[in-house]
């Protein structure tokens, strides 16, 4: 079936992302900042691939399969929306798949967490020639990498036929393998091409959005330095470095646990942040299983956050200083087991010690709290050594979790532990 399509991509496509339509390079690699356009720029390639080279069928991959649905199958449905062109694409939710209908072509969905349902694909018309890897800074190896690349091989039937893989993601930290891979020189992989993007390649961003990464920079510079200029993360200084994993895991793996919920808050330049938490004291794993982190909630919205989340039932500790707040959500909203979080001499220092007693499992809902893992470090003296004191910054849901955390930790018979009792409490754990 012949198809005349209409699109002007000169005026769709931003300059920066140009190869993705005239580059053959088998690997193109693009890290970058919040609001680079870097995935709705890859989704309208992939509808375009389709409609343009009719061996095409694709594969969209993240670490978890379940990941993709509200984010990489419906980023393509914008896409496919915006280029007008949706009516001749099929969306299907189960499975989840997206048909070119006028040639059947594909495009799948997987995940890393499933390497067999990846491996054995077969397209029924034409070749598996493109894949995108969609927050690939989520993916555990290489080798698992390499294994699924392995499998786009095959005589294309079309002379002017190539096989490529885009790559996208926020680069959190220098010490990922994709670093390695595709960005140093010495060890880059010969095959690839690898870019840096920003809010700067995006026109199509609003003023107030560019008006809160340009605060970020002034208010949160090591934040700034992943999230608005797409440079490498942190490699050193990092609070929780080496104490924190992303690992998918079910309500079943926690059931048994105690549980309790923090609650941090924010409103204009700051995220209101909620974390879910259950604790192996045993094991001494702390497992952070859902979260709400957003800018702007007024009191009423978070009562609505925390009902939707599943906090009422589980007690929630707040940041005491917004006495104020906690007494809305209790009278004004009815939140049930709304209590200030402990606070005294050195609460803060000792709090993050207790913390680093504990491994931390962040499920791959939890965005806000993993970047904040990945961002908050010590700070430096004057003559720029590291001092045992963590900057005031981005930390808004690790102060959350912290909250939370107290109820297990430094409370005893249903009161906050004094200074002393703090205080004895961590050398008895060899922490002091």
């Amino acid at each position: 079936m012949t198809v005349q399509i209409n699109i002007d991509l000169d005026s769709i496509v931003p300059k920066a992302y140009a190869p993705l339509y005239n580059d053959r390079t088998r690997y193109l690699t693009y890290k970058g900042s919040r609001g680079s356009r870097k995935s709705f720029s890859v989704a309208e390639d992939v509808i375009m691939q389709i409609i343009l080279h009719p061996y095409v069928n694709w594969i969209v991959l993240r670490q978890y399969a379940y990941t993709n649905k509200d984010s990489t199958y419906s980023t393509i449905q914008q896409a496919a929306f915006r280029l007008g062109v949706y009516d001749l694409f099929k969306f299907t939710l189960s499975p989840l798949e997206i048909t070119f209908k006028p040639t059947g072509q594909k495009v799948f969905f997987r995940g890393m967490d499933k390497p067999l349902a990846v491996t054995s694909l077969q397209p029924t018309t034409g070749v598996l020639a493109r894949a995108w890897w969609e927050e690939a800074y989520e993916l555990k190896s290489l080798g698992a990498f390499k294994t699924v690349e392995e499998t786009m091989r095959g005589k294309i039937n079309d002379p002017d036929g190539y096989y490529q893989s885009i790559i996208t993601f926020n680069p959190w930290s220098d010490q990922h393998w994709l670093k390695r891979e595709f960005f140093d020189a010495d060890t880059k992989n010969p095959r690839s091409k690898s870019f840096t993007t920003t809010y700067k390649d995006n026109p199509y961003l609003d003023d107030d959005y560019i008006a809160s990464l340009k605060d970020m920079i002034k208010r949160n510079p090591n934040r700034a330095r992943v999230a608005v200029y797409g440079d490498w993360g942190i490699a050193e200084g990092l609070v929780f470095d080496g104490l924190f994993e992303q690992r998918d895991f079910s309500m079943e793996d926690i059931a048994a646990l105690p549980k309790a919920v923090g609650l941090d808050f924010g409103f204009k330049h700051d995220p209101t942040a909620g974390e879910f938490m259950a604790i192996d004291q045993q094991n001494r794993v702390v497992y952070i299983y859902d979260e709400f982190y957003q800018q702007g909630l007024l009191t009423g919205q978070i009562a609505q956050e925390l009902a939707s989340h599943k906090a009422y039932g589980l007690p929630i500790m707040a940041d005491q200083a917004a006495a104020n707040l906690i007494g809305e959500l209790t009278m004004a909203h009815g939140v049930p087991n709304v209590r200030p979080a402990g606070k005294g001499k050195d609460s803060v220092s000792q709090g993050i010690q207790y913390m680093q007693s504990y491994h931390f499992v962040v499920h791959p809902r939890v965005k806000g709290l993993l970047e904040e893992f990945n961002t908050y470090v010590y700070a430096k003296d004057k003559f720029d050594n590291w001092t045992n004191e963590p900057v005031d910054a981005n930390n808004h849901a690790i102060d959350a979790l912290r909250y939370a955390m107290s109820l297990f930790v430094f409370t005893t018979a249903g009161h906050y532990m004094s200074n002393q009792e703090r205080i004895q409490t961590i050398k008895n754990l060899g922490l002091g």
